[in-house]
């Protein structure tokens, strides 16, 4: 360690409690690798403050020395985004400490949190005072509140309440010259200027440090009703959606869609798993919920998938009879990203698209991917009530080490494939997973440089010292 850094660490233990200013190398593990095992840092030091104060101390005693600072959260990215660069030179801010529920206000129907609360404990924290967070992603019990506004996820009720930009009124962020900006606001109408709060949501860590947020809070589901069904392909799922639109509008919650791939990954790497419906090329899970108490919702989806039968949209169906069975049709669905792990190394994409075009795009992509990666395994699944794919591609099946050498190497030209279609379609090849590293120079293909530009702009007015997690997103 040389006398600079030597020198901001002492700094970093003059500010908050020294015994969470992490730098032995073994300490620094969980910050310095991500989710995926894709990206391996080294940080200088990992720094874990307890309150917003201390997060701009910190950030000041960074800003000072001009040293990169990388924020985290519960390091669930899959795009590398939360990882420190690998020269030993950037420190690690991670918001795990602040987890706070600072108030919920029932009567306007919002709760402020801060950054480093679980999406799980934020969800129970509104279940407890009787409403609902309907954020919901398969990472909920390590994912945080901020990562979560940082890369503005979606998951699988977007359907019906919007991706995380929709969640928030307000914001508390520590800017990179360690100032706090306090817009924790539970306002719905603010019509005073630009919106600062949504040039945070999304930027990956890139303009400041979420600290807080005001969040939205919903009337708990007091009926519902969850369904797999299987169906031919994609151009039924379709069909199938707008049917179900046009029956239950705004109370349609989810509709996820798997290929037969997803559920035998599922049934064969997670133990105590069942499949309900085998056999079939593709599925649907789809939710309903009401607010409102004793709506029999039960009973009018049965009568709508019943004609659907009929008229072979739908080919078979089972109806969850309990909230277990509810829970466990999820899971099928939930475990997707997990049961394709033990698969083998996975070229993963996170696509949006006009949902009228995701079955073109499928029937296209998969001729030219299979010519590129001999024996590639297409795991298609994702929740395609709003448009957003997750296209993965695994290596195949029992692959040798010269078969899963070749695959890798043909990452790059999959991903070209793979976006060049999308944005052919006018889709985007990040719908809730960010840029990172993953996606930081792919995007240049595809956004022109006046819209770049105006992102470097930003980023300049925001950080000039450019130490905000560098090389993620620009």
């Amino acid at each position: 360690m040389n006398e600079k850094s030597a020198s901001v660490i002492e700094s970093l233990r003059a500010c908050i409690d020294p015994a969470q200013v992490l730098t032995n190398p073994e300490d620094l593990v969980p910050y310095n690798a991500d989710w995926r095992g894709r990206y391996q840092g080294n940080a200088l030091a990992a720094v874990r403050p307890a309150s917003v104060a201390e997060v701009a101390a910190v950030v000041r005693v960074a800003a000072l020395a001009g040293i990169a600072i990388v924020p985290q959260g519960g390091n669930t990215s899959l795009c590398g985004g939360a990882v420190p660069s690998e020269d030993h030179s950037q420190i690690v801010v991670s918001l795990s400490r602040m987890r706070r529920v600072r108030a919920i206000d029932g009567e306007n129907a919002t709760m402020t949190v801060e950054a480093g609360l679980t999406l799980a404990d934020a969800q129970k924290a509104a279940r407890d005072a009787g409403f609902l967070f309907p954020l919901s992603l398969a990472s909920e019990g390590t994912c945080q509140v901020g990562g979560n506004l940082s890369t503005n996820a979606g998951g699988t009720a977007v359907l019906r309440y919007g991706n995380m930009r929709e969640q928030v009124l307000g914001l508390e962020v520590v800017l990179p010259d360690g100032e706090i900006w306090d817009g924790l606001r539970g306002l719905r109408k603010d019509n005073t200027g630009y919106d600062l709060k949504q040039l945070f949501i999304g930027a990956e860590g890139t303009l400041g440090i979420i600290t807080a947020a005001v969040l939205k809070l919903q009337p708990l589901p007091r009926s519902s009703a969850t369904a797999l069904l299987a169906i031919a392909d994609p151009a039924a799922a379709v069909r199938l959606l707008q049917r179900l639109r046009e029956a239950f509008g705004d109370r349609l919650t989810g509709f996820e869609v798997m290929a037969r791939i997803c559920l035998d990954f599922v049934v064969r790497n997670m133990p105590g798993t069942q499949d309900p419906l085998p056999g079939h090329a593709w599925y649907a899970l789809v939710q309903i919920d009401d607010s409102a108490a004793g709506a029999d919702l039960q009973s009018l989806l049965e009568g709508l998938l019943g004609t659907a039968l009929e008229e072979g949209l739908v080919v078979d169906a089972t109806i969850a009879q309990s909230d277990t069975q509810a829970k466990n049709l999820w899971a099928l669905r939930e475990n997707v990203s997990e049961a394709q792990r033990p698969e083998g190394y996975s070229i993963k994409h996170d696509i949006s698209l006009p949902v009228s075009s995701i079955p073109q795009f499928i029937e296209r992509a998969e001729p030219a991917l299979a010519a590129a990666l001999p024996g590639v395994r297409f795991v298609t699944f994702g929740h395609f009530g709003d448009g957003n794919l997750h296209y993965n591609l695994s290596e195949p099946e029992h692959a040798t080490p010269e078969q899963r050498a070749s695959f890798k190497a043909g990452t790059a030209a999959a991903n070209h494939i793979v976006h060049d279609l999308t944005a052919g379609y006018g889709g985007s090849i990040s719908a809730e997973h960010g840029l990172g590293r993953l996606k930081r120079d792919e995007i240049k293909r595809y956004k022109s440089e006046l819209e770049l530009g105006l992102m470097r702009r930003i980023k300049a007015a925001f950080d000039p010292q450019q130490i905000m997690n560098p090389g993620k997103v620009l």
